[in-house]
């Protein structure tokens, strides 16, 4: 990743406890968030269903789910994650980190510090970058 002013003032402010904690704290929830309604996205499309038939089946405003679907930064809650991922014959559920991952990014959150800051912050940007991930996984 190319260094930078940017990357330099967050190694920095990583070296914070606290700031370190909220921002890797953020960008896991981002990255899940992000990779579970891409995911029922996919499930969606694949079963042919529209957003507004997904809206009928949950009992919501179609909006709700244009919205979901296509906002660049949602922050839905877990029910509404969990009603549609029902009406898609889905249910979310929760997996450890693989080691290596929760080395990097548990170790920071129980002790307010990481061995190597600037590979955190690249490791989450990675993490928080969806269209890196798609390819990735293609």
């Amino acid at each position: 990743m190319t260094q930078g002013a940017f990357w330099d003032d967050l190694v920095q402010d990583l070296r914070d406890p606290e700031f370190l904690r909220e921002y890797v704290v953020e960008s896991m929830r981002i990255a899940t968030i992000d990779r579970i309604v891409n995911e029922l996205d996919e499930a969606r499309e694949a079963a042919d269903l529209s957003k507004a038939a997904l809206a009928r089946a949950i009992s919501a405003e179609p909006a709700v789910i244009r919205r979901l679907f296509s906002a660049g930064h949602v922050n839905p809650t877990l029910g509404t994650l969990a009603e549609v991922a029902a009406a898609l014959g889905m249910r979310i559920t929760l997996e450890p980190l693989p080691e290596a991952e929760r080395r990097s990014i548990t170790a920071p959150l129980l002790e307010g510090q990481a061995a190597d800051v600037l590979m955190l912050a690249e490791h989450l940007a990675a993490m928080r970058d969806t269209k890196a991930r798609s390819r990735a996984a293609a």
